[in-house]
Formats: structure tokens, sequence, C-alpha cells
């Protein structure tokens, strides 16, 4: 179907074998109340990087976007010292750190300094899980200690909350032009319906993860051209959903060839750059 096409996954989560089931159970209660609305089995694998490996090997998978949240500030060393260690076992993987909304002001410059001697290649902030607006104080006091070096990857969107909308988004890329924003989830998770802002923004992309299951195919595909091909990246928000899965609703929705190529690998690989063994950005 996908003509063995090479594959960039530009969400995944994992995590430490003693502490992996009890997280994927966390953010299958954090769905659960979704999962009812929409009627859709979530079929959760273990969130361990061994499994994930194995899963992109068959799937010819060449690099993953991996991270994790801290929903405390006592978890963020711990947490990027862990993707940092599997990022420089694997090199397929291009890890991305997690801060918190309750650091200090040095506490953020001090583990923005580390991220940087960890070799890690972006920042993954989740609103929702972390309890901050962002577009509030807490958010714009995180921006304004990046110097744009690195990409933001934020999740966006969930109708339950009021911390994560597109628009808020879209507040945050305005006031902050010098960072590059990956926008997770088409860029409005459960929130499709008000992403016309990001017409505005030369500074967000977006991953199409954690979507096929709540959209139709038409409208994600008009969604896509609507803020431009070149803007999107694959995703499969493992372990949420698993590559087979993903790679059928993809294949599906109506994209020319050239569009596919582009979504699944070339604008990832120009986003990150092409060598397995530095990655660096190209935006």
């Amino acid at each position: 179907m996908l003509n063995n096409r090479k594959i960039i996954d530009t969400h995944a989560h994992i995590y430490p074998q003693k502490i992996a089931a009890a997280a994927v159970k966390a953010v299958e209660e954090f769905y659960s109340n979704i999962k009812d609305d929409y009627n859709v089995p979530f079929k959760s694998k273990t969130g361990e990087l061994a499994e994930l490996l194995h899963l992109a090997e068959e799937a010819n998978v060449v690099r993953i976007v991996v991270s994790s949240v801290a929903t405390n500030k006592s978890q963020v060393a711990s947490i990027n010292n862990f993707l940092a260690a599997s990022a420089k076992s694997e090199h397929r993987l291009i890890p991305f750190a997690t801060l918190s909304p309750d650091m200090s002001g040095d506490e953020l410059k001090a583990e923005l300094a580390r991220i940087k001697t960890l070799n890690m290649k972006g920042i993954k902030l989740h609103p929702d899980f972390q309890r901050f607006e962002l577009d509030g104080e807490q958010a714009f006091r995180i921006f304004e200690e990046f110097d744009g070096s690195l990409p933001v990857l934020v999740h966006t969107g969930d109708k339950r909350f009021s911390f994560s909308g597109p628009q808020q988004m879209v507040k945050a890329a305005l006031s902050f032009k010098h960072l590059t924003f990956i926008c997770a989830h088409l860029g409005g998770w459960s929130e499709w319906d008000d992403l016309d802002g990001y017409l505005k923004t030369q500074n967000t992309f977006f991953d199409t993860c954690s979507t096929f299951m709540f959209l139709n195919h038409e409208t994600i595909l008009t969604i896509i051209r609507a803020l431009g091909v070149e803007r999107f990246m694959f995703g499969t928000d493992y372990p949420m959903w698993n590559y087979k899965m993903e790679f059928k609703n993809i294949a599906n929705l109506g994209l020319t060839d050239e569009e596919l190529d582009k979504i699944l690998f070339k604008n990832a690989d120009n986003f990150f750059g092409s060598s397995d063994a530095s990655v660096h950005l190209k935006v």
C-alpha cells in the first residue's frame, strides 16, 4: 500500500520499563471519556523502547521523535536523562526534552543548558497534562527562555479544557516568532474547527497523530491542503496507535503520491536534517 516508503515518525512516547505500564494506563485514563464519546477502543502497547523499535523495523520507520511529559519539576531531570540515554544507544531516535511550568527562571535556564549538552533535539510541552494555559503567563515565561535553536512540540486542542486551544497556540506563535512550533494532532486535537488562525503563522508545523479515529478523511484532507502540505509530518502518538492502522488511514486520505511522500518522510527529513548521526534543524 505504501510501497516500502521510508517513514519518519515525529510523535511517539517511551517510558522506562519500571514505570511504563503505569504511564500507559495514565494516558488511557486521561482520554477515557473521549474514548466513550467516539466509541474507539484504545489498544495501547507497552510504551517501552524495545517494542517501539521492533514495530518501527517492521514498518520501515527510519527515525522517531520520542518524548515524555513531566507532571512536576521533580521528574524533569530523570525523564530527560532517560530520553537522552535512549537516543545515545539508538541512532534512529530524535529525543525531545521535557520542562515543567513550575520551574523557576533559573531552573529553566539551567535545564535548557543541560538539554543541549545532552544533545537533545527539541522540547515537548503538554498544556493539558501539565495544567498551564498556552497563551498564559506560565507558558510565556517558559518561551522567553528559549533562543530558537530547538523546536517546540506542543499538544494543541482539547475540548474538555481551556489550556491548549488552536487560537491560544496561534497567540503564542505570533508572540514568539523566533521559535518554531510543531502543533500536534493537526493543530487542534478535538478542536479542529478553529484552525484558520494558523494561516497567519509562519513558524508553525503540524503532525498527523491521534486524528484519524476522530475526523473523517475528507475533513483531514481539507485541513492539510488549506494549511499547506509542506507543514505536515506523520506521527503515531505511540503507544496509543500502531503503524499498521495509521498507515492504512493516511494512505486512504486521497493524497497524491507526492503529498504522501512529503508527509511520511520528506517534510520531517528536511525539518530535522537527513543525517542519522547528527540531527539538526533546517527550518
